[in-house]
């Protein structure tokens, strides 16, 4: 695409936010900075308990842990040495389903 040196600044221009305003992105409840905190916060203002962590023993499967990165629940499959081949293959992807809508 080509265009007008004009029409390029105006393009760039849009995403420049004026003197005095902030990247929302930033700020508020789920911040990363205070993220934790102010969830901890909330919970005491309202009472609400906090919630429950499984532990991998309680699942069953000894092999839940949480994401270094999102924190999130992690189910390792296989675990493997450097050099080594994984063994687990995923599983196929689903036959693509079509829907006659005539």
């Amino acid at each position: 695409m080509t265009l007008d040196v004009g029409e390029f600044i105006r393009r760039v221009l849009i995403h420049v936010l004026p003197n005095g305003f902030h990247r929302i992105r930033h700020y508020g409840l789920f911040a990363s900075g205070t993220k934790a905190d102010d969830l901890t916060a909330a919970r005491d203002l309202l009472a609400a308990p906090a919630p429950a962590k499984a532990n991998a023993s309680e699942s069953g499967t000894g092999a839940e842990r949480t994401c270094p990165s999102c924190g999130g629940r992690m189910h390792i499959i296989e675990v493997f040495n450097r050099g080594e081949t994984p063994r687990h293959r995923p599983s196929p992807a689903p036959a693509t389903i079509r829907i006659d809508t005539s």
